[in-house]
């Protein structure tokens, strides 16, 4: 087996396939379709394995945020950048979600999935949708904004409030950079904090596999695969619309702005995986935070666009509504003239803020929409709840995708990204200039140890 040598240090190896994360993770998800397929009991038992998973990884969330945007902050001279980036994020985020939804009305109409299935609504079951009705009234603007102020300093450590936890950190990182010099010792702390902590990520991303296994296990165990065939027009219609939306709309996006969307897609194709197996783009933000930071793009950026991403910036979601709403439309035998489509797509624009990127949030937002459209039966819903799980898989990558083109961009626009480096990283060669404040994960990829400097993850045995 070859070593690796960068910048005459001591070699670091190349890991065997086995040891490959990305690798780990697809023989795992295809262990968890057969064993949900064929064995669809034990498949459902396996739920658990996953949602821990999920769990593990929200623990650590709140202090890699935390930490990420505080520093980063701190370390500013500049506190006028901050608004200034939040601003850019913010346009960026709106032009494309609303993007995302006109894309999404038009293969609709050009499409129609649901044409031909002549539903009345009347026979429709409003019960089983009544739970996510229930969660949508409460889904109002004014109660997202009061949301993101938490109860006190600490608690939305304890909440996992993504927007909270953003929220208290920009605060603490301008406090920071006020005080100076008094400052100073805490600002050392916590950047030699984060060493531990994205050691603790690297640890916990040991247990992908094992997620991914689980979730999927469950998925297919308890949904089938048969399950979608029913109504497989409208899912693979909603895939092939935001694999479109990614290699099109923001590959063009990545070509003007000098990067290869394709290349990006390589890049973060462990975190890709990750999303896939568990329905949740919040598995991989820590891990996409230090990938985005390790391709060039300034700290105290990926510290504020992507966290705030989660919430303003979901692509796949805002495909999935429209779509979802006109097939409901379509089934129903509903017509809704252009004047009620665009009312929708105004009101998904509004109602899709604030959705976090897990799984059953694009359905809660759906009924949110729906529910102020009423030319669409909010009980029609219960067409699409039993294929709802396989969609969330491609607007949680859709989701993913979309951030990681953000924070370069938006990285772009502040001056703030090493060109030379993204270039350098996307096409998996050695860079071994890592500032020391930029925690490197052990993803056991060979690309990723390639972009480490030697002594900062483990040697494999040969």
């Amino acid at each position: 087996m070859a070593d690796i040598f960068i910048g005459g240090s001591a070699p670091v190896r190349r890991p065997k396939i086995y040891q490959i994360l990305y690798v780990q993770v697809i023989v795992a998800i295809t262990i968890g379709i057969l064993l949900g397929h064929f064995w669809p009991d034990i498949g459902e038992k396996m739920q658990p394995l996953g949602e821990a998973f999920i769990k593990l990884v929200k623990m650590i969330i709140a202090p890699v945020i935390f930490l990420t945007v505080t520093t980063g902050i701190a370390a500013m001279s500049d506190l006028q950048k901050v608004g200034r980036v939040v601003g850019k994020a913010m346009i960026y985020f709106l032009t494309f979600s609303t993007l995302a939804l006109i894309v999404g009305l038009i293969v609709s109409n050009l499409v129609q999935p649901g044409h031909g299935m002549h539903i009345d609504p009347v026979s429709l079951d409003p019960a089983s949708v009544q739970g996510y009705v229930d969660k949508a009234h409460d889904s109002t603007i004014t109660a997202f904004l009061m949301g993101i102020i938490p109860d006190t300093l600490i608690s939305p450590f304890n909440t996992g409030n993504i927007l909270q936890v953003l929220f208290v950190s920009v605060l603490f990182g301008i406090s920071l950079a006020m005080v100076g010099e008094r400052g100073k010792p805490v600002l050392t702390f916590m950047q030699s904090l984060m060493s531990p902590v994205f050691r603790l990520v690297a640890i916990l991303m040991k247990a992908a596999p094992i997620g991914a296994f689980g979730a999927m296990a469950f998925t297919i165990g308890k949904y089938g695969i048969e399950s979608v065939s029913s109504l497989a027009l409208l899912v693979v219609t909603f895939y092939l619309t935001s694999v479109f939306f990614v290699l099109f709309v923001l590959g063009a996006v990545a070509r003007y702005n000098g990067f290869s969307i394709v290349k990006l897609l390589r890049y973060i194709r462990e975190e890709l995986l990750l999303v896939l197996g568990t329905s949740s783009s919040e598995a991989a933000l820590p891990t996409l935070m230090q990938k985005m930071e390790r391709a060039g793009c300034a700290k105290s950026v990926v510290g504020l666009v992507v966290p705030t991403g989660y919430s303003f910036n979901l692509d796949g979601t805002n495909i999935y509504m429209t779509m979802a709403a006109l097939f409901i439309a379509q089934a129903c035998d509903i017509p809704l003239t252009l004047q009620q489509q665009l009312l929708l797509l105004l009101v998904a624009m509004l109602s899709s803020k604030g959705a976090a990127g897990v799984t059953g949030a694009g359905f809660i937002t759906l009924a949110a929409t729906l529910s102020v459209v009423p030319s669409v039966p909010i009980a029609g819903m219960a067409l699409i709840l039993g294929i709802d799980r396989f969609m969330s898989e491609c607007r949680a990558l859709t989701n993913l995708t979309g951030n990681a083109v953000a924070a370069i961009v938006v990285a772009r626009w502040e001056g703030e990204l090493d060109q030379e480096r993204l270039h350098a990283v996307l096409d998996g060669e050695p860079v071994p200039d890592i500032l020391a404040s930029a925690p490197v994960s052990d993803l056991d990829s060979e690309a990723d140890r390639r972009d480490a400097p030697a002594g900062v993850l483990p040697q494999h045995s040969a």
